[in-house]
């Protein structure tokens, strides 16, 4: 059984603020450890499951973020960008199980260090016109797309709501618990690690006997709403990118700084790191101002 592992870093265990999570920060050498850490105890529950070969993806901003010499020895790691497919590097339906670790909730939720993607420059985003989504739906319908089954995820409470809201039967571990953006009550690290293990644990278990999720091919629309007007007018550029009609329940300012664009979903979550290129060239904001 081959089980792939995406991890980010907002959601790990303790960590509740920019300093934890961005390089430069005086506490995001501490922040590298807990990371890891909480990556080791998704690949031992990954292990304990039967799984023959584990796949880690680091992918929080430079994703050089993980400690290579103290990851479980029983994991290859993807590491570094640019990625073509960023958070999702290397999946495919080889892959018998899915986990997200540390991952976080989306731009307007008040859970910790929430945002989609990049800090405060991504404002909304909806798949297929009606569906709101961050960085867990976007990962989560696009593993699926491909064929493979999200069964575990860990993060703050509000993180591991929002998975549930697009399947139930995805196994979480909550580390923490949202108080405010950058405050939460923690779960002691221990504490955290074995919850982090035992989702894993039982998700990958339970992986054989579950419907995999059918290869979805379809056409889907991805709509992005971002801060700058100049990111949406420059993205306009794209072939196949266009700026959504008027909507009458969003104002005029809304509906400039938003563009519109189809396709299948792996192809769209490709697609959507080449919008966040252009971003992080035209604007150079931090991540959690």
């Amino acid at each position: 059984m081959k089980v792939y592992i995406s991890a980010d870093m907002e959601g790990v265990t303790g960590l509740v603020g920019a300093d934890d999570v961005q390089m430069g920060g005086r506490d995001y050498e501490r922040g590298r450890r807990m990371m890891t850490e909480d990556v080791n105890g998704a690949v031992r529950g990954a292990l304990a499951a039967g799984a023959r070969e584990v796949v880690v993806n680091d992918t929080h901003s430079t994703m050089r973020n993980l400690l290579v010499e103290d990851l479980h020895p029983a994991a290859s790691l993807v590491r570094g960008k640019p990625k073509p497919m960023g958070m999702l590097q290397d999946l495919d339906a080889s892959f018998d199980a899915a986990v997200f670790i540390g991952y976080h909730a989306r731009a307007g939720a008040l859970g910790v260090l929430s945002h989609s993607f990049m800090g405060h420059e991504i404002e909304d985003m909806w798949l297929d016109d009606d569906r709101a989504i961050g960085e867990i739906g976007f990962a989560y319908a696009t593993a699926t797309a491909l064929g493979v089954p999200v069964v575990a995820l860990s993060g703050c409470d509000v993180a591991c709501a929002e998975i549930a809201e697009w399947d139930a039967n995805v196994r979480t571990a909550p580390v923490k618990y949202a108080r405010d953006r950058f405050a939460a009550r923690l779960r002691p690290a221990d504490e955290a690690r074995g919850a982090i293990e035992e989702a894993v644990r039982e998700g990958v278990r339970q992986a054989p006997s579950r419907t995999r999720p059918a290869p979805d091919t379809g056409a889907h629309t991805l709509t992005v709403r971002w801060q700058s007007a100049s990111v949406a007018q420059q993205l306009e550029g794209i072939p196949g990118v266009t700026r959504p009609g008027k909507d009458p329940a969003h104002d005029r300012s809304a509906h400039d700084r938003s563009v519109r664009v189809s396709g299948d979903l792996p192809a769209l979550f490709r697609l959507f790191g080449v919008f966040m290129g252009v971003a992080y060239a035209l604007t150079g904001q931090a991540p959690y101002c």
